[in-house]
């Protein structure tokens, strides 16, 4: 048996909306054998363009009943059917939450007249309601009204089932199918030719833009993930709606499938990732010659559009380096910034600093000591190279931190000897570094030596 269902609702999530109409229509596969509609009280106004589309006012539904009144008939009514709906996954989740909180425990397994449409009836440019009725000849009656457009549903499902050669339905309602709980505009094929794989996968909207971005050590599981479960929150129920396609970019191993997630979400700035979006908050030692003349260094955040010549994730860390730059090369703390006020200079109490805060050191000698410092700061940053698998048998992966930076990633054939930084890199692609990817790269390279060869 099945339950044939249009909802009105105050909005698009059930979360933050009210059923304001709901009609049921019973079907036992070849006729209806029951019918249920009623108007809603939502308990809320109803925003004035939903009134403009249904046609239901606030004045119509103040004498309704509210929904926890009607809640008993309508599980009853629901309770061992097959859900059947045009965009099942949005009715179905109003009425679930609905019932939630009328203290009535339901789950149903699901038809999608949308998606069942597509494969039975392929080659439609729209497959709304109201535009699939149309190609088929369905006469649609009081569109936007629950018992009107779910009687057009039941003579949609009845055309599906009636041209169903191929067994869609019963493909659809196989429990191992996870085509019931993906979007409504995203066909099954994409997903059923995703690779179980490491790599990177896309998500796009109506228009082919990337919206998301995600990264998997088997990209197929990982797609089907998000879209188990029927969250009933705004902005899952907006994401679900907006995926239209799926694309993918499969990777050697889940490290590079880590980094490339990162490079495209800063690259292409999807709608809904958010994790890697936030300004960074990393220090830096930042360089300047002042008035006099003489190199400054400085701890400071580092900010957008600015160039440290070092960088470090903890402040603490900085001033740790810094204070051994000073006492090794023999720099100011007070041209440091290691020490301020009018005090004497430590440095020169200590005897590490030559007297440049006094003057009494020329610029041009302080400046070459700055700049070897700085040199040997950076000259004894690691270089090495991260080997792994392929994406193939004759391949193997390859990630390249030179003298601490990151510097890109790709593939080499197997026969080829991992020695030569120039040689290497012909067989790398350059990414742009970020602190995501640094402090992944070091946290790995600490914990799988065998994997990476030093150069």
């Amino acid at each position: 048996m099945y339950a044939i269902v249009d909802i009105e609702t105050t909005g698009g999530h059930a979360s933050a909306g009210s059923i304001t109409e709901i009609a049921i229509y019973v079907h036992d596969g070849k006729e209806v054998t029951g019918r249920y509609e009623t108007l809603v009280n939502p308990g809320r106004p109803i925003p004035r363009y939903i009134q403009a589309l249904t046609g239901i006012t606030d004045d119509m539904v103040a004498d309704a009943p509210s929904f926890e009144e009607v809640a008993e008939q309508v599980h009853n009514l629901l309770q061992g059917n097959i859900f059947v709906a045009h965009n099942v996954n949005f009715d179905y989740s109003f009425l679930k939450y609905q019932l939630d909180a009328a203290g009535y425990a339901w789950q149903a397994k699901k038809l999608c007249t949308v998606r069942l449409s597509r494969k039975i009836f392929p080659g439609h440019p729209s497959y709304s309601l109201g535009n699939i009725c149309r190609q088929l000849g369905i006469s649609v009656v009081n569109r936007h009204r629950a018992a009107g457009d779910a009687e057009a549903t039941v003579r949609l499902f009845e055309k599906l089932l009636s041209s169903d050669v191929d067994g869609a339905v019963a493909q659809a309602l196989n429990a191992r199918s996870g085509e019931k709980w993906l979007p409504m505009h995203l066909p099954q094929e994409q997903v059923s030719g995703l690779p179980a794989r490491p790599g990177v996968y896309y998500f796009h909207n109506a228009k082919g833009k990337v919206v998301y971005v995600g990264k998997a050590r088997n990209i197929k599981k990982r797609v089907t993930s998000h879209f188990t479960g029927n969250s009933a929150g705004r902005q899952r129920q907006e994401f679900l709606r907006n995926i239209h396609s799926i694309s993918f970019e499969p990777t050697g191993t889940e490290l590079m499938a880590f980094i490339l997630e990162s490079v495209e979400i800063r690259r292409l700035w999807p709608q809904y990732n958010n994790a890697q979006k936030r300004i960074e908050s990393r220090f830096g030692f930042y360089m300047f010659e002042d008035q006099q003349g003489y190199l400054r260094l400085a701890i400071e955040k580092r900010r957008k559009y600015t160039t440290p010549v070092f960088t470090f994730n903890l402040l603490a860390d900085g001033h740790r380096l810094l204070k051994e730059l000073v006492r090794t090369f023999h720099l100011c703390p007070k041209l440091c910034f290691l020490q301020t006020g009018t005090d004497t200079c430590t440095g020169i109490k200590e005897q590490h600093c030559k007297g440049a805060c006094e003057k009494k050191e020329k610029p041009a000698r302080y400046n070459q000591r700055v700049i070897e410092a700085l040199t040997h700061l950076q000259s004894n940053q690691p270089s090495f190279v991260i080997v792994d698998n392929g994406r193939a048998e004759h391949e193997r992966s390859c990630i390249l931190m030179e003298n601490g930076k990151f510097y890109g990633m790709g593939y080499i054939p197997r026969d080829v000897a991992v020695t030569d930084t120039a040689m290497l890199k012909d067989f790398l692609t350059p990414y742009p570094e970020n602190e995501f990817v640094l402090n992944l790269l070091r946290q790995y390279a600490g914990s799988t030596s065998g994997k990476t060869v030093s150069i």
